[in-house]
């Protein structure tokens, strides 16, 4: 069972003071300073209350105390308790886990556009020692660390970055007028970085598929890191250089699946894209509601907080019980259901809604309410409600809505290779159903090539689009015009028959 006394010091009354100490010795191993006594330590304490600290992180493994002799110049100093103190590789540990904490709950994380950059430029380094018949293994191994290393920092910061931007469209954690103020920054930095990640994640895609020899570079890598193990037996250096390898296989085919889609599954790089780009509509919509607020348009939140101070402002507690009643309309307890006869009665001798509730006659309530808690009224059934006419309702739209989406794909599937200029107005459902197909296409393409072919995520159509050297297209919709470099498209409905051949 592990040891978790290194960690005692974090629940103790003085665990300030701890961790001051504990941070000096950091800081001096950084130094390379490996002892330290009680009067080194630079802390806003007196020596007898650190000497007592030390002690402490002493009894608990963090430190390692040995008798100082290098002052003794008297019996009375000999006999007097002095200690050189040190980490143990248990405190060491401890305060490594503490300070990964600590940089986890304050990291704030950021797209890294940069990082793609150094990403692509590693690769085709990359590219070249693969194209070699007898790669460097040292120029392999620093190549694929910092590979490595740098795919994990964009990985850990998008993810972080993600989760306070989520934070922010929710309004948790973040400051109201901070958010107003860099609303318009956030909005860009998402913009080129989603732009940045559709040019670059398809040139880095395009390199992690040329680099066909990756397992060649993995086994240089692998074979280099055992070089350096420990010196032990054949079968432990063995094992070693395995575990090595599954290790950067295991890199290798994340670094894959972060960037190139397969059938079905698509890549971090696009699902990311598709979460900033859902983010921007939701910030507007953030933005618009703090608009509203701050315009005098009153929601449910601000209600109860004027309600909240009219309470803390009531004078005494019957103005509270007044103001409650008023403001939740609750009433007295005769509005439970009862039995007929009880109901009766009160018809017949009614009683006012002032009398109190000790001077009124008693309620008979039915024993099977007192028992079960439900009441079964006495009579018919209540009439059953037809919902034929809203399902009718439902089913229309819902035809509708599909016969909408099959118009826009039978409008969209081209019968020969049409140049993008060539497309005309299309309706919004027809947009956006072009928009999406020619963004899958653009960003499986790879770095200098002209001509792409992919298919949607359902299999259902094939895109096919080849980059032309001029001209600029125009889309015209309702909502206004799409203008971009000109391409040669053709989508294939693969659902059909077996298209002919076209010619372009």
């Amino acid at each position: 069972m592990p040891d978790f006394q290194p960690f005692a010091h974090l629940t103790t009354p003085n665990a300030d003071l701890y961790r001051a100490v504990m941070g000096e010795f950091v800081r001096a191993k950084r130094r390379f300073v490996v002892h330290l006594r009680p009067e080194d330590l630079e802390l806003d304490a007196d020596l007898a209350t650190v000497t007592e600290a030390l002690g402490r992180l002493k009894d608990w493994g963090n430190l390692r105390a040995d008798p100082d002799t290098s002052r003794v110049t008297t019996v009375e100093d000999f006999h007097r308790a002095r200690f050189l103190y040190q980490l143990t590789p248990a405190g060491e540990a401890a305060e490594q886990a503490l300070q990964t904490f600590d940089e986890a709950l304050g990291r704030r994380g950021a797209l890294q556009a940069v990082a793609l950059t150094d990403i692509v430029t590693q690769l085709r380094a990359l590219l070249e020692l693969a194209q070699q018949d007898e790669p460097d293994p040292a120029k392999v191994h620093l190549l694929l660390r910092g590979l490595v290393g740098r795919f994990t920092d964009l990985a850990n910061n998008a993810q972080a970055f993600m989760g306070s931007l989520q934070r922010s469209i929710d309004l948790h954690d973040v400051d109201v007028d901070a958010f107003r103020a860099y609303k318009d920054q956030l909005i860009d930095y998402l913009e080129r970085f989603i732009k940045d990640l559709v040019t670059t994640g398809a040139e880095i895609a395009g390199l992690v598929t040329e680099i066909n020899d990756a397992e060649r570079l993995l086994v240089m890598a692998a074979a280099r890191e055992a070089e350096d193990a420990a010196p032990g037996e054949d079968q432990d250096r063995k094992n070693e250089f395995e575990r090595g390898l599954a290790l950067w296989r295991e890199r290798w085919l994340g670094l894959r699946q972060w960037f190139v889609s397969e059938p079905q599954h698509p890549s971090q790089a696009k699902l990311l894209r598709a979460r900033a780009r859902a983010a921007i509509p939701a910030l507007l919509q953030v933005v618009s509601a703090l608009n509203e607020r701050r315009a005098g348009r009153s929601d449910r939140s601000a209600d109860f907080r004027t309600l909240a101070r009219w309470f803390a402002q009531a004078p005494d507690e019957a103005t509270m019980h007044r103001l409650w009643r008023a403001a939740f309309g609750l009433s007295s307890a005769r509005h439970l259901t009862v039995d007929a006869d009880t109901l009766n009665e009160r018809d017949e001798q009614p009683v006012a809604a002032s009398t109190p509730w000790f001077d009124a006659p008693p309620l008979l309530i039915s024993p099977q309410l007192r028992k079960t808690g439900s009441y079964e009224r006495r009579g018919k059934p209540n009439k059953i409600v037809d919902r034929t006419e809203q399902r009718q309702i439902l089913a229309e739209r819902a035809a509708r809505q599909a016969e909408e989406t099959e118009l826009a794909r039978k409008r969209l599937v081209t019968h020969r290779p049409t140049r993008l200029s060539e497309v005309g107005r299309l309706d919004p459902a027809e947009f956006r159903l072009f928009l999406g197909l020619l963004g899958d296409a653009l960003a499986a393409r790879g770095p200098h090539q002209r001509e792409i072919s992919t298919t949607t995520s359902d299999g259902t159509l094939e895109i096919r689009l080849t980059a032309l050297d001029e001209g600029v297209a125009e889309v015209h919709t309702p909502d206004g015009t799409f203008r971009g470099p000109d391409h040669l498209l053709e989508i294939i409905d693969l659902t059909a028959a077996e298209p002919e051949e076209w010619s372009a």
